[in-house]
């Protein structure tokens, strides 16, 4: 069998898809990861999986639909060309335009994987501008046409799959609930746990919906009350139409209220953390950052949005909080600074629930049965 697994993000590849590579291999397929930015590492990292990194013209933003199209005959030649059996896009343009270049070159079995709705999809705050409205309604009606020659489409959560449900993107009968893309829990071990000094970490890409102004506003609020707080920012500018700029997170850095270094590895900086925050609107599928996070043992505060809501039982291994209020946000931090017991005690529960929800074996076995490829 010959499996190509598409995307438009290379790092992502070993990142997120690696267990879920090896597991092919293991199973003697040939798997080919196809990606428009490979450089030496991200090659490097597929290479090592045991895949065969291959290169596409599919750009990750834009909305050239003359570049697109060119772009999806273009994949269609290069799957043909390879002989792919079976095909997986994820990420939105591998989902679309992955899945009609895949009709197009007659791979027989056409798989999507939609970990998250996204920008278009996420309610604006007050009036909605009209581009993310004409956004929408382009995605909406490309979803729609190239969903129906995908055999099977993974989704993370319920609140996703009745609204693409009801919107008439997706047939019920396509679809598979995954509940996360899971975290390597043999990798993800819990780490020591951390009071002094108490900090906060997000990792996210930093655009606004992800609950970034709020958290910068949440650390203004609690370091007034407690200045010896930490808080942590990791991730890296996003060219998307919400996001921030490097001079709007400067103001925080020279003000002392965040610490940013930028898009790192996040194992290490969350063991420095005491709690894992993610204050996002954004339509998250469910979080993977959030899992990392619980897999190591950290207490969660998130928002009580699709996807979020997943990753946090309220009072058991974190708290849910509104979206958009960073005075709210404030308040359950400060839970953790008076009651620090709580930051040892809600972070088992985190590793004991991602034992129990997020286990990407476990996640990968359902994945890979759709697909047809047992032991």
């Amino acid at each position: 069998m010959r499996f190509a697994l598409i995307t438009s993000q290379a790092f992502s590849l070993a990142n997120f898809r690696g267990p879920l590579i090896a597991a092919l291999v293991a199973r003697g397929v040939e798997v080919f990861a196809i990606a428009p930015d490979y450089d030496a590492q991200t090659r490097d990292s597929v290479l090592v999986l045991g895949a065969t990194p291959v290169d596409c013209s599919l750009n990750r933003t834009g909305m050239n639909p003359v570049r697109d199209m060119v772009s999806v005959f273009r994949l269609a030649m290069l799957l043909r060309r390879l002989k792919i059996d079976v095909s997986l896009g994820y990420f939105i343009k591998p989902v679309i335009f992955g899945t009609l270049a895949a009709v197009l070159a007659g791979v027989p079995q056409r798989f999507c994987m939609i970990e998250g709705l996204g920008y278009v999809f996420t309610p604006a705050s007050g009036t909605e501008p009209l581009l993310r409205q004409f956004l929408r309604w382009v995605v909406s009606g490309l979803y729609k046409f190239a969903l129906k020659f995908a055999r099977r489409v993974f989704l993370l959560n319920d609140t996703d799959i009745a609204d693409m449900i009801s919107r008439g993107l997706v047939q019920r009968s396509q679809v598979v609930k995954l509940g996360g893309i899971g975290v390597d829990l043999a990798e993800w071990l819990p780490a020591r746990c951390v009071t002094e000094p108490l900090t906060f970490l997000l990792a996210a890409r930093l655009l606004r919906e992800k609950g970034i102004v709020e958290y910068a506003e949440a650390a203004r609020i609690v370091k007034k009350a407690f200045p010896a707080t930490r808080f942590l920012l990791l991730g890296g500018l996003d060219p998307n139409p919400g996001g921030l700029n490097a001079a709007e997170v400067n103001v925080w850095l020279r003000t002392g209220l965040l610490e940013w270094p930028g898009h790192v590895p996040v194992q290490n900086w969350l063991a420095q953390a005491s709690v894992y925050v993610l204050p996002s609107y954004y339509r998250e599928g469910v979080p993977r950052s959030t899992q990392e996070a619980m897999a190591m043992g950290r207490a969660v505060i998130t928002t009580d949005a699709p996807g979020c809501r997943e990753t946090v039982v309220d009072g058991l291994n974190g708290f849910l909080v509104p979206v958009r209020d960073a005075v709210a946000l404030a308040d359950a931090m400060m839970r953790f600074i008076k009651q620090p017991e709580l930051i040892e005690i809600m972070g088992k529960a985190s590793r004991a629930l991602a034992v129990e929800r997020f286990d990407v074996h476990k996640v990968n076995a359902v994945m890979l049965a759709t697909m047809g490829f047992t032991e």
